[in-house]
């Protein structure tokens, strides 16, 4: 798809390309409900966003959050399922930039400058949220936001 200019290289003032596997992974997860989650993580010989794990429709919100690592940064969508006030089932679908506060400052630069640029590929994404700690991204913190 020649429109499609977030895909492929990049550099870091631009940031980094997207692969097409992390696009039709997020796709995956928001139209055929594959995954509960994607974590996604920049492979600097390639100058892309990858994807780096899955988390099938069963994995809880705890599998998710010990997916990421303590020490780097990542990017992530996740399938909020909730139940309404009125008692509907909804979903929601959540992108986390975990950059915890003990990453080295190249990979929080890193991640920082290709957010955007990665972040416009994945279209129909419901709330953003930026954790650099875990209680940033509690599961009432989703809840709060959904509702």
């Amino acid at each position: 798809m020649a429109f499609r200019m977030g895909v492929g290289g990049g550099n870091a003032s631009s940031g980094m390309g997207v692969s097409e596997h992390s696009i039709s992974t997020f796709l995956e997860l928001q139209r055929k409900k594959i995954h509960r989650y994607v974590i996604f993580k920049i492979d600097e010989k390639k100058k892309e966003v990858v994807v780096e794990k899955t988390g099938g429709p069963a994995e809880s919100y705890d599998d998710f959050t010990a997916s990421l690592p303590e020490n780097d940064c990542r990017y992530a969508v996740f399938d909020f399922d909730f139940v309404t006030s009125e008692n509907c089932q909804k979903s929601k679908i959540f992108f986390i930039a975990w950059s915890p506060s003990v990453a080295r400052i190249r990979p929080k630069m890193l991640y920082a400058t290709s957010k955007d640029r990665f972040r416009r590929e994945m279209q129909g994404i419901h709330y953003e949220i930026q954790a650099t700690d875990p209680t940033e991204m509690d599961l009432e913190v989703l809840r709060d936001r959904a509702n």
